[in-house]
């Protein structure tokens, strides 16, 4: 009976067992079908199997049971795009591996998450589930690993996630997270991964993270940690991945860190770390990536890492680590990338880096690095990346870097490097770019470059490279950029050229190239840029260039092309800028320019175009900058110019346009500067010229205008220049004229102005040159007139004005040059020094102790009489005084020319000839000596003059000697000679003493003062020397360059043009004070040079008057001084945006910005005001004609002010 009952028993028990499980699965079956009714995809193929007529247990895709329940819920990946609202979180209570990655979740993570206590595995990554982590998910207590990376959650890691206690794995990372790191994490002692990078964290790193002693991996990347590293991470010893980079910490880097033993990958880069790299990283001989950059860490970088044998990754870069490379890093050998680019490391390359052969990455560019590179190089053959461009790196390149046949980037830019290319760089086939510019390269372009078929980048502008360019260059049919400007390339441009179908930027500037250009460039049609100016070019434009459809920027000027302008270019509809000016065209500008709609420079001036202007310019929209000065240019100004609404410099001078000139003008809002003069306009000036409100510069003189100057100029309260000369202009002054406060220049000369000078013209207190000759003018000088302080030329001549000169004239310092003749003026002459040259003639009542001039007191018979009894009581003393002086002078007079005989100038038997402060014969013999008969290893430069050499010597210290080409040498005429030993003389702060000169039948030099920086353009193009020259140092710069030219102009007489103002004869001393060099020489050497632009000036610096009027003036250097100063504050030479700054002094936040090197922070307010004026005076000195720029003497003025 017993054993049928507990049969019967048994029975039963299975049978409700069975039927609590098939119940429960159906309740967890249909709850989960419930969840996918909300899904956005219902035709989802691989959860076709999800009904209720199959087994989910069995049957379901993705889901795994036990014990009949749900267990695992594994759908990653499947498409599903819905939410987590209707998850049954409360009807899986089994449920311990929930992996739902790589769909398309979104919404919020539901707080019922909780509920889910059973979870060991819960992964929700790469979804678009937004929100923040609910505090529930601190029930999990099970949980092992939590993953939600990659997804957009927000807020902040709730406390509650210390408590699951279980955790191992935590992926947060690539979220939106902000806040601090809660200190409960330090709970989780479990833990083992901690991935938080790629959040909006803050705050410090919690020093409780230091509880985790079981962590391998911490990745806290990308966030915006501040505070220091805690020590505590030291604790960590099974760490085997430490990323912190790419955060805001600060302070040193801990000594704990020697404690990592297991550590693989440290990762630090990108902070704000100082101190030095602490020599205890040499422990970490597990480490295989070690990335430092980007921090302020200084000092040398420790020999002890030589003991990291297993590093595979190196980088330093972007520090200011200092000293040398130590040769231990030649013992890594199995390292594959090595950076330790933009640091201040010097000293040489070792040679021991030759033993790194798996290197793939080396990179030190933008330090200090000198000498010779190491043949030792050629061995690295697995090579991928050289980059040792911007350091002091010199000698040849090594022909060994041909073994390097997996080079794809070689870059050697921006050093001292000498010698010819060598033609085995045409064994590096993989080489995709090459950058050689900005050295000292010699000789032909290697033919053999030509086989460099995967080429994109040439680059191998400002060198001193000869030839011709090589046609195998057409081989190169991927090249996308050739630059080959500022070289000294002859002959043709190869017409293989045309083969190079991807090719997008061609500059050849700046060279000695010929001929015409070949048809077959029209083939290049990817090209966007095409810059051929400032060659030797001749012939017609060739109509082709019209296929090149993508062009942007076409630069042919400063060459000698004729014929007309190709109707072709109108194709050209990307054009935005085009410069044709400085060559032979002729013909008339074709009407058809007017289709191109994004044109914005259009510069054709100093040709000999013809015609009318074509009114279809006034059709381009986009246009800011409009030149055609300078042509035979006839007709009307179209008044549809009008609508180029963008334009804010137009000149058309120097031209034959007649007619009146169009109100529609005044349409042109934007207009900066408008250049009308020595043109044969008519008629009145349009009073719709007051709405000009931003006009800097009018110029309309040389015109036959008539009419009065209407009172809506009034408005045009930002002139800076107004030019209304030699017209037929009428009526009175107005009195609006006071308004223009930012005025400098005022010439309304050769009229027919009328009744009296306004006393409002005193209240321009900035203005420089005023001039009213010339016109019907009468009354008296007003008094106001004393209040121009800044006012160096006055010309009032030929008028009617009488009464006296004021006497307050006196306290104009500034003024040079004064013209009074021909009024009816009386009185005494003011005690100033302008007036003792001044022109005065025609003015019978005038008074004083000048030449000419009656005095203004003529004493009494009684007191000439006391007078002379006075006189012979003084003069007999006087007189005996007088002839001792005169002996002793006499004395020394002869101790001098002995003196000057023997030491200033020599020449004897031997062919050698000296001006020198010290013995010419030793001082020669000396630096012979000293520089081994001028040895390349002493040459720290060359110019168009001559080469320069460091030389040590026992007399003199540290000297500069410029050698002469042999082109100079032994040629001292007597004016040669008695202008070097004028130079000696020259001493100023900012100027470089030249010490002498010595001359033989083997050599000729110039002795300078040595200056310990070098120039301003090797410091300026150097990453890390331009750090070092922040904003108050470049505005010291600029005002040494401004004091010394000031000096030269005005203080000495003769007074002396520099001819050759540019960053290239700027030298700094230790304290970075500027120091001006070669002042005066490219006059000594070329002095019968007929041509002025081959006279003197480096292209980019030189006066647009030189090309035409032939003539070397001050105003020559002042353009110049503009340009440099721009560049000083730029970084760089601005290039095209000269043009447009021109007579632009107005500007706006945008331009300021633009104008500012990136590589130094935005200057605060006091800065940027200062650097503003600069801008304003830099601009004022670009203006096109001569007389309108200020003079050096005003702008050194203005500058010690500041």
């Amino acid at each position: 009976m017993m054993v049928p009952t507990i049969f019967f028993f048994l029975q039963f028990s299975t049978l409700l067992y069975l039927s609590t499980v098939s119940f429960a699965s159906t309740e967890e079956a249909t709850a989960l079908l419930k969840w996918k009714a909300t899904f956005r995809n219902q035709n989802n193929w691989l959860l076709a199997s999800w009904t209720l007529s199959t087994d989910a247990c069995r049957d379901w895709y993705g889901i795994i049971c036990s014990n009949g329940r749900i267990n695992r819920l594994n759908i990653t990946n499947v498409g599903v795009t819905g939410t987590l609202y209707d998850f049954p979180f409360s009807s899986l209570p089994f449920l311990e591996y929930v992996d739902l990655s790589m769909n398309q979740l979104f919404g919020t993570i539901p707080p019922e998450i909780g509920n889910l206590t059973n979870l060991v595995h819960l992964n929700l990554s790469i979804n678009q589930i937004s929100g923040s982590i609910p505090p529930q998910t601190g029930s999990l207590t099970k949980l092992e690993t939590l993953s939600i990376f990659d997804n957009h959650l927000n807020g902040s890691i709730p406390v509650e996630v210390g408590k699951m206690k279980s955790l191992e794995v935590l992926y947060l990372e690539t979220n939106n997270l902000f806040g601090p790191i809660p200190t409960t994490l330090g709970d989780l002692t479990k833990l083992k991964v901690l991935y938080l990078y790629s959040n909006q964290f803050s705050g410090p790193i919690p020093s409780e993270l230091g509880n985790l002693k079981g962590l391998t991996d911490l990745e806290l990347s990308h966030n915006h940690f501040s505070g220091s590293i805690p020590t505590v991470v030291g604790d960590l010893t099974k760490l085997k991945s430490l990323y912190l980079h790419s955060n805001q910490l600060v302070g040193p880097i801990p000594s704990e860190l020697r404690n990592l033993k297991n550590l693989n990958d440290l990762a630090l880069s990108h902070n704000q770390l100082s101190g030095s790299i602490l020599t205890v990283v040499g422990d970490l001989t597990e480490l295989k990536s070690l990335y430092l950059h980007s921090n302020q860490l200084v000092g040398p970088i420790p020999s002890e890492l030589g003991n990291l044998k297993k590093l595979n990754d190196l980088a330093l870069s972007h520090n200011q680590l200092s000293g040398s490379i130590p040769t231990v890093v030649g013992d890594l050998t199995e390292l594959k990338i090595l950076y330790l680019h933009s640091n201040q490391l010097s000293g040489l390359i070792p040679s021991e880096l030759g033993n790194l052969e798996k290197l793939t990455d080396l990179a030190l560019s933008h330090n200090q690095l000198s000498g010779s590179i190491p043949i030792a190089v050629g061995d690295l053959t697995e090579l991928k990346s050289l980059n040792l461009y911007s350091n002091q790196l010199s000698g040849p390149i090594p022909s060994e870097l041909g073994n390097l046949k997996n080079l794809t980037i070689l870059d050697l830019s921006l050093n001292k490097i000498s010698g010819s290319i060598p033609i085995t760089l045409g064994d590096l086939t993989e080489l995709k770019s090459l950058y050689l510019y900005s050295n000292q390269l010699s000789g032909p372009i290697p033919s053999e470059l030509g086989n460099l078929k995967n080429l994109t980048i040439l680059d191998l502008s400002f060198n001193q490279l000869s030839g011709s360019i090589p046609i195998t260059l057409g081989d190169l049919t991927e090249i996308k950029s050739l630059y080959l400007d500022s070289n000294r390339f002859s002959g043709p441009i190869p017409g293989e050229l045309g083969n190079l179908k991807n090719l997008t930027n061609m500059t050849l500037y700046d060279n000695h190239l010929s001929g015409s250009i070949p048809i077959t460039l029209g083939n290049l049609t990817e090209l966007k840029r095409l810059y051929l100016q400032s060659n030797q070019f001749f012939g017609p434009i060739p109509s082709e260039l019209g296929n090149l459809k993508d062009l942007t920027g076409m630069d042919l000027s400063g060459n000698q092309f004729s014929g007309s302008i190709p109707i072709t270019l109108s194709y050209l509809t990307k054009l935005k800028r085009l410069y044709l000016q400085f060559n032979q065209l002729s013909g008339p500008i074709p009407c058809e320019l007017g289709n191109l709609k994004n044109l914005t420079i259009l510069v054709l001036y100093a040709n000999q175009l013809s015609g009318s202007i074509p009114i279809t310019l006034g059709d381009l929209t986009e246009l800011k900058i409009l030149k055609l000065s300078s042509n035979q240019l006839s007709g009307p100004i179209p008044s549809d110019l009008g609508k180029c609404k963008k334009l804010f410099d137009l000149r058309l001078g120097r031209n034959n346009i007649s007619g009146s000139i169009p109100p529609e003008i005044g349409k042109v809002q934007g207009l900066q500067g408008l250049f009308l003069s020595s043109n044969h306009l008519i008629g009145q000036i349009p009073k719709e010229f007051g709405k000009l409100t931003s006009l800097v510069n009018l110029f309309l003189q040389n015109n036959n205008i008539s009419g009065n100057i209407p009172e809506e100029l009034g408005s045009l309260t930002k002139l800076e220049s107004l030019d209304l000369s030699n017209n037929r202009l009428n009526g009175s002054i107005p009195m609006c004229v006071g308004d223009f406060v930012h005025l400098f220049q005022l010439n309304l000369s050769n009229n027919k102005f009328g009744q009296k000078i306004p006393k409002d013209i005193g209240r321009i207190t900035h203005l420089s040159v005023l001039d009213l000759s010339h016109n019907l003018l009468d009354g008296v000088i007003p008094i106001q007139l004393a209040n121009l302080l800044d006012l160096s030329n006055l010309n009032l001549s030929h008028n009617g004005l009488s009464g006296r000169i004021p006497e307050e004239f006196e306290s104009l310092t500034s003024l040079q040059d004064v013209v009074l003749s021909y009024n009816e003026l009386e009185g005494p002459i003011p005690n100033n020094k302008a007036f003792t040259t001044a022109s005065l003639k025609g003015n019978k009542g005038l008074c004083g102790n000048l030449t000419g001039f009656q005095p203004c007191e003529k004493p009494s018979s009684h007191s000439i009489a006391k007078r002379r009894k006075l006189i012979l009581i003084i003069l007999f003393p006087v007189m005996g005084a007088l002839v001792l002086l005169c002996v002793f002078l006499g004395v020394l007079f002869m101790c001098d020319k002995k003196r000057r005989a023997k030491d200033v100038e020599r020449r004897n038997d031997d062919g050698w000839l000296s001006i020198s402060m010290l013995d010419g014969k030793a001082l020669y013999r000396d630096i012979l000596n000293a520089t081994e008969e001028f040895d390349a290893t002493f040459c720290i430069g060359q110019g168009g003059h001559g080469s320069v050499y460091k030389v040590n010597l026992p007399s003199l210290g540290t000297i500069a000697v410029k050698r002469l080409h042999s082109s100079f040498e032994n040629t001292h005429p007597k004016s040669f000679m008695n202008e070097v030993r004028a130079l000696t003389g020259i001493k100023h702060r900012n100027i470089v003493n030249l010490y002498g000169y010595c001359s033989h039948v083997q050599h000729s030099f110039l002795v300078y003062e040595y200056m310990d920086r070098g120039s301003l353009s090797i410091v300026l193009s150097n990453e890390v020397e331009s750090k070092k020259l922040d904003w108050l140092k470049r505005v010291n710069i600029i005002k040494g360059v401004a004091f010394a030219l000031s000096y030269m102009h005005q203080d000495c007489s003769p007074p002396i043009v520099h001819r050759d103002i540019s960053s290239s004869n700027v030298l700094l001393d230790s304290e970075y004070e500027a120091r001006v060099s070669d002042f005066g020489i490219a006059k000594l050497l070329k002095p019968d040079s007929s041509n002025c632009s081959a006279l003197a000036g480096t292209y980019g610096y030189v006066a647009p008057e030189l090309a035409y009027t032939m003539k070397v003036t001050p105003m020559c250097d002042v353009y110049s001084f503009g340009v440099l100063a721009l560049e000083i504050i730029k970084g760089k030479h601005l290039g095209e945006y000269i043009t447009v700054l021109a007579n632009s002094s107005t500007i706006d936040h945008v331009q300021f910005s633009d104008l500012l090197d990136e590589r130094l922070p935005y200057p605060e307010d006091e800065v940027k005001e200062v650097l503003d004026l600069i801008i304003k005076i830099a601009s004022s000195c670009l203006v096109e004609t001569p007389k309108s720029r200020p003079t050096m003497q005003f702008i050194s003025h203005k500058l010690s002010t500041v």
